[in-house]
């Protein structure tokens, strides 16, 4: 009985993680905080890892393409208002608003690593319409949407594909020259 029990839990469990949750920001909002650096096209892989394991807790990659900079936030719970959604890219993540991020994933548990690798506009234009297109993400799949969309760049097919934010950010490390940065805080979360 007890074994029947455990099986129906985790059946419902895991179907109702099959998929994600849609959001779409209307174009309006879109189009009202749409955003683009001032530098060149580049691809930053964003890492949460454990201050006392080493493991990692989250991983999002920015994209700064063409026309406009995004970030792929799978199954990421981060929100502002000035960040519209689309199933997963948030849209206007200006440099105050990349910080409020950092800030937020911050703590005295976790710490946000930050790798940055200049691509050509193509690479960066590719990764953008890869990440519109993946949808909403179940929880606990960063890494693997992350890596996965990675692997169908070119210059990033060794990327190795993985369940593990600490194995995406060692393999994406590994791809080519990267600009790595950590931002640590002390608090306990509640920014």
């Amino acid at each position: 009985m007890i074994l029947r029990v455990t099986f129906l839990v985790l059946t419902v469990f895991a179907l109702g993680a099959c998929g994600g949750k849609s959001i779409w920001a209307p174009d309006e909002a879109v189009a009202k905080r749409a955003y683009h650096a001032n530098e060149a096209p580049y691809l930053m892989l964003k890492t949460m890892i454990s201050n006392r394991t080493g493991a990692g807790g989250h991983a999002s990659l920015v994209i700064n393409g063409p026309t406009q900079l995004v970030m792929y936030d799978p199954a990421g719970r981060w929100f502002h208002s000035w960040a519209p959604e689309r199933n997963e890219v948030l849209f206007g993540m200006r440099p105050e608003l990349m910080a409020q991020y950092d800030s937020f994933h911050a703590r005295d548990t976790h710490h946000v690593v930050t790798q940055k690798v200049f691509v050509s506009p193509e690479v960066a234009q590719k990764a953008m319409q890869l990440a519109f297109a993946k949808g909403p993400s179940p929880d606990a799949l960063c890494a693997q949407n992350v890596s996965s969309l990675l692997r169908e760049l070119p210059g990033f097919d060794t990327i190795e594909q993985t369940y593990f934010p600490a194995k995406l950010m060692a393999s994406f490390g590994e791809t080519r020259i990267v600009q790595t940065t950590k931002h640590f805080e002390n608090d306990e979360g509640k920014n």
